[in-house]
């Protein structure tokens, strides 16, 4: 076997890669290819993908988050890999390879998994409402090896206005130590540092450049430590990342056309799905719409297709048609327009938001935000704001960090429908050249490729010529 180091490099483009002279010198010394991703391109869907080998119909990951019918709740981002159908790559290595070995840090739905060794964000909710940094391994103890040698995972760094580069270096440097003291024969690092200004700003944002080349350093470290092993290199990204201008607040247009219910809890509008004819669960530019009835299923159609920014709503065909037929998708599927995104916001007057929309809180909010990386514009004096919240946190007290605004107009970039422009999308970089065809790598076929990166000596070109039409 040969050993593999896998990087994802979140938002990484073939129109990005010239800033990042290290994966720049693996592609040219290897080989790089445009990544055809799946629909919704998102990190849960496009990593179970890649790493199944199946579509969002087979694997069940459908978005980020989804409609829990049985439990009548919305609940996104949650972490067990149990949720995930389908064998992994690190099952069908180690079922030809008893000795193969797999270290998971990072990649979503990675508590419980049958890999070696996996790392993942898990805060604590202490019972007073303070969320405190940690992480979950297994093995267990792996937890305090990391942290006793790196410090607490930067938590704050990896989500919300504070999120930047630090997060990213703490996981390059929990890989570093996996491969050098466990030394797997796969590992899998997921480096999420471009996504932040990405959305924040837009990839034609000046500042852009730089970010890329903070990534790519870190890149080359993982990267050096590999190629001392004799190890293959892939780099690889689950999207791009877009320029939009508009957001649209889908579960607005359903609450206003009398289908949407809330519930009213201190004067704060939360949403109520199981009362609810209509409603969508918002994921970057894919929304989820679960219709409770049957024959409401045209007239909802109706109404999402006349919303500006909507490029097209699939019905059951359209959502076979792109691989998303599975019980976990909305009775329909509303996909926005290039330039376009979808809210969660559900309530009419910013006054009866939720208090959680005021927070960084993935967890609660019924839908995915991206104005949680920004701070309110109208809060005068925003690190004084944050200092007060957090002095009260370190003293034990209840606190509300309530400084995320309302205004979704500040996202500059999103992702989701698959780019118009193959240079503005995911791409596939890697040091064996020998083992990929001309044309796009299908994200279906990532698991095989990587299965013939660990146990092939290369010729396998006709091979994924046949498995591409069979994914196509």
């Amino acid at each position: 076997m040969t050993p593999t180091l896998v990087l994802n490099v979140v938002g990484l483009t073939p129109a990005l890669l010239e800033h990042a002279p290290r994966l720049q010198a693996l592609a040219r010394d290897g080989a790089v290819r445009p990544l055809g991703t799946v629909l919704p391109a998102v990190t849960t869907t496009v990593q179970s993908t890649m790493l199944t080998g199946g579509l969002p119909r087979d694997h069940g990951i459908v978005a980020n988050g989804w409609y829990f019918r049985d439990l009548s709740e919305i609940w996104l981002w949650r972490q067990s890999n149990r949720l995930v159908a389908g064998e992994k790559v690190w099952e069908a290595a180690k079922r030809r390879d008893p000795s193969f070995t797999c270290a998971q840090l990072f990649w979503w739905y990675n508590m419980y998994s049958s890999a070696d060794f996996a790392v993942t964000p898990r805060p604590m909710y202490l019972a007073d409402g303070r969320k405190l940094p940690d992480i979950h391994t297994h093995p267990a103890d792996l937890r305090d090896q990391l942290q006793g040698s790196l410090g607490p995972f930067p938590l704050f760094k990896f989500w919300g206005p504070g999120a930047d580069i630090e997060s990213s270096r703490w996981i390059a440097h929990c890989a570093l130590h996996v491969l050098q003291k466990h030394r797997p024969t796969l590992t899998l690092v997921y480096l999420p540092h471009l996504d932040y200004d990405l959305q924040r700003f837009g990839p034609r944002h000046p500042g852009i450049p730089a970010q890329v080349a903070a990534v790519d350093e870190l890149c080359g470290l993982l990267i050096d430590k590999a190629r001392e092993r004799g190890a293959h290199v892939v780099a690889l990204s689950e999207y791009g990342v877009t320029e939009v201008s508009r957001p649209v607040h889908v579960n607005r247009a359903l609450r206003e056309a009398g289908w949407l219910k809330v519930r009213l809890e201190r004067g704060r509008e939360q949403i109520d799905a199981g009362a609810s004819d209509a409603f969508a669960v918002a994921d970057h530019q894919l929304a989820h719409v679960y219709v409770a009835r049957p024959d409401l299923v045209p007239e909802v159609a109706a109404c999402l297709a006349t919303l500006p920014g909507v490029e097209t709503v699939l019905d059951e065909a359209g959502k076979r048609a792109a691989g998303l037929d599975h019980p976990r998708a909305g009775e329909l599927v509303a996909v926005a327009k290039a330039d376009s995104w979808f809210t969660y916001y559900h309530f009419l007057d910013d006054a009866r938001a939720p208090d959680f929309a005021r927070t960084v809180d993935i967890h609660r909010k019924p839908g995915y935000d991206p104005v949680e990386l920004f701070i309110d514009s109208r809060i005068r004096f925003p690190r004084l704001a944050v200092a007060s919240r957090l002095a009260r946190k370190a003293l034990g007290m209840r606190y509300l960090m309530d400084v995320i605004g309302l205004d979704a107009t500040v996202v500059r970039g999103s992702h989701g429908r698959p780019t118009d422009r193959a240079e503005d999308g995911p791409l596939f970089i890697t040091t064996a050249p020998e083992f990929l065809a001309d044309g796009p790598v299908p994200a279906a076929a990532v698991k095989q490729l990587l299965l013939d990166h660990v146990f092939s000596s290369g010729g396998l070109k006709q091979g994924h010529a046949d498995l591409r039409e069979a994914t196509a």
